[in-house]
């Protein structure tokens, strides 16, 4: 049996930076860096190069995790597993993150969604402790959901894609055509920061509080919620992503309550400002939900009484690098 040491690997992978890290055994970040996601070619070999440098400084991974914006091929025996399948994003469509790390990287390597790393950040230290089943939702550059069921992420090849449902139009908006590529309207194509750029002209955090988008938002970002609501019944909903601003979630949880209408007692007895609730894991939820997601791998089971929470307690300095030398918390 072997003595050495767990050493853990996560990549958040996002549509805008990819933050990567390795941690003890124990949680504790011990070098951690944010690469810009521009080509597939750039990105990847950044992060592999970051590992490279990593394991030859602290040891071999145990274990590496990365936690992605999708869709993505999560079928074992599937020809394509490990890829970004059709996504929205310029580039990355059919890129195989699993096969191009593994020419670089000989570790065990495992892959989940994105929303579903966050979804074990925040049960770990976040909004999500202490349930069984929630769902985790981001509304930003685009729209995403994780759902944690019985205490573990649900999805694997099949994994959700909440975010291009489709929705009754809005009072007011029934001429905007979207802006998803493959939907129009869809919820994505509606109430994602891109949508209320394009329909207004404006990056949303310009928006004034009463500016129209918000309600308008508001009202969309209900729906997902009302289904997600009716069809899967979470203890609580977690909302993050750019688009939900403060303000949003009173707007959020007036228009859902005007939605679910009144139907069914255990509804109606709802909290809603319990129910509908912000993420409190931190900017790196997602980094440390794959660093669990890599400890569940390695030794069966969650990990319990970690010593950090993410970069928000440990003070780690977050640079914009490609193939530089990671960034090593200070003594």
């Amino acid at each position: 049996m072997s003595t050495q040491p767990i050493l853990l690997g996560g990549v958040e992978a996002g549509g805008t930076k990819f933050i990567c890290g390795v941690a003890s055994a124990d949680g504790v970040i011990i070098d951690q860096i944010r690469i810009p996601a521009t080509s597939p070619d750039e990105t990847l070999d950044a992060v592999a190069a970051f590992f490279v440098d990593a394991q030859s400084r602290h040891g071999r991974l145990s274990a590496l995790a990365i936690v992605s914006f999708g869709p993505l091929s999560l079928q074992p025996d599937a020809p394509d597993f490990g890829a970004i399948t059709s996504t929205p994003k310029p580039g990355w469509s059919d890129v195989n993150l699993l096969a191009r790390l593994r020419r670089r990287l000989d570790v065990p390597i495992t892959l989940d969604t994105d929303v579903n790393g966050a979804a074990v950040g925040e049960r770990l230290f976040g909004s999500g402790q202490g349930l069984e089943s929630f769902c985790y939702v981001t509304v930003g550059t685009g729209v995403g959901v994780g759902v944690m069921i019985d205490g573990a992420p649900h999805g694997g090849a099949n994994h959700p894609e909440a975010g291009h449902i489709r929705l009754p139009r809005t009072k007011g908006d029934e001429t905007f055509s979207g802006v998803c590529p493959f939907h129009g309207d869809c919820l994505e194509g509606l109430a994602s920061g891109p949508a209320l750029q394009t329909r207004w002209g404006a990056a949303a955090e310009t928006f004034s509080h009463d500016h129209p988008a918000w309600p308008m938002a508001a009202e969309y970002i209900a729906g997902l919620c009302t289904n997600l609501t009716y069809t899967l019944r979470p203890e609580r909903i977690i909302i993050g992503g750019g688009v939900m601003q403060p303000h949003m979630y009173d707007l959020v949880r007036q228009a859902l309550v005007r939605q679910l209408g009144g139907y069914d007692a255990s509804l109606r007895d709802l909290d809603m400002k319990t129910y509908i609730a912000e993420p409190t894991a931190g900017v790196s939820a997602g980094l440390i939900g794959a660093l669990a997601l890599a400890y569940r791998y390695v030794t069966g089971e969650w990990p319990k009484d970690w010593a950090t929470q993410g970069q928000d307690q440990i003070g780690l300095e977050m640079v914009d690098a490609t193939g530089i030398e990671p960034v090593t918390p200070s003594v």
